[in-house]
């Protein structure tokens, strides 16, 4: 894929630069274990933390925010054959990381969108792939939200609109500050018909609903 890729600490024309993960791993664990002494812990004689500064390295690179270090691969398309109506996936699960505190976001992701009769339909399991790719990354949920929409506007080239909807709750608000249990934040980016047509922005609502039922 071009020009989906937008954290530039990793990324370059908007393809993944060639870095070396062993590399980052070890640098990670090591200032890890810096951060952990500065907090007063002696990690270092716990048999239950000697090994944490290189857990947390990993656990960074490997799964939490893999997608800052692979791209997001080839992505199937197929031809849309004459079907120009609304394409929705909804509540597809997310785990992912705020970069505020570094805490849990974890929630709901719809998205749908509409093909032109001659262009590209995205393959079902894609769908939750980009949603899955950006997710694991470290950022606000807004970005998130734009992130994902983007990548599917570019996909699915010349489209009739973009709808993305996040619905997710923040272990931010939860474990620290007002500490309130069961809140969730919602965040939406619509283009297109989606955005122009009153219509359709319910009936992508209406999915969501309906979905939960």
């Amino acid at each position: 894929m071009k020009n989906i890729e937008n954290t530039p600490q990793n990324y370059a024309n908007g393809r993944a630069v060639v870095i070396d993960k062993d590399m980052i791993i070890k640098r990670a664990a090591d200032k890890f274990g810096e951060f952990l002494t500065s907090l007063g812990c002696d990690w270092k004689n716990d048999p239950n933390s000697k090994d944490t500064p290189m857990r947390v390295a990993k656990a960074y690179v490997n799964e939490l925010w893999k997608g800052r270090y692979e791209e997001l691969g080839d992505i199937t398309t197929f031809p849309a054959n004459g079907y120009d109506g609304l394409v929705q996936e909804s509540n597809i699960p997310i785990v992912s990381m705020c970069s505020h505190h570094h805490q849990l976001i974890k929630g709901k992701v719809s998205v749908a969108y509409i093909p032109r009769e001659d262009g590209r339909v995205i393959g079902l399991s894609k769908i939750n792939r980009i949603v899955e790719h950006f997710s694991r990354r470290g950022q606000i949920q807004e970005s998130l939200t734009v992130d994902i929409h983007n990548a599917i506007d570019i996909i699915c080239k010349r489209n009739k609109g973009v709808a993305v909807m996040i619905d997710a709750s923040h272990a931010c608000v939860s474990c620290r500050g007002v500490k309130h249990q069961g809140a969730s934040m919602q965040t939406a980016k619509l283009s297109g018909a989606f955005f122009l047509n009153p219509h359709t922005k319910k009936e992508f609502y209406d999915n969501i609903k309906i979905s939960k039922t």
